[in-house]
């Protein structure tokens, strides 16, 4: 299987995810599979798989470290180096989109305000989650603040 095949099945891999946040939030599917920490810990399970092969069994890019620019430049230089970051990104971004639910229902974020931020989190990470915070200082439901309601 090729870096490329890997890369298109971990990104198809979340999708279901994404979507069922979208378009069942509350169902019992959703519950079960995004809120569970299944996805997490199967994006978490391969992302130590590709870092053990990069980092310990020398599979990656030679010279990689995390301790500068240069190096980490070097990691991500191998396309397995690209399949740890991107992973890396994957899971957050969806832990992040995940917590983003929980909160706007326990908070009563309505939906419709919800699913543009999820759709930013999925793609920008950092932007999603900070238009979410937007969106719950705006409707009121909510500051800036990452306590739980």
């Amino acid at each position: 299987m090729t870096y490329e095949t890997v890369y298109t099945l971990i990104n198809l891999a979340v999708m279901p995810a994404w979507l069922l946040l979208a378009i069942l939030p509350r169902s019992t599917i959703t519950r079960t599979v995004v809120h569970s920490g299944l996805y997490p810990l199967g994006l978490g399970v391969f992302y130590i798989v590709t870092l053990s092969m990069n980092m310990f069994f020398g599979m990656g890019a030679e010279g990689g470290t995390f301790t500068s620019a240069a190096g980490v430049s070097q990691l991500f230089s191998h396309p397995l180096g690209i399949l740890v970051g991107w992973s890396h990104y994957l899971v957050f971004d969806l832990f992040t989109g995940a917590w983003e639910a929980r909160d706007a229902q326990r908070r009563g974020v309505p939906h419709w305000m919800l699913v543009p931020c999820l759709f930013f989190t999925l793609m920008f990470g950092p932007v999603g989650l900070l238009l979410y915070l937007a969106v719950r200082l705006a409707s009121g439901k909510g500051g800036w603040s990452l306590m739980e309601a």
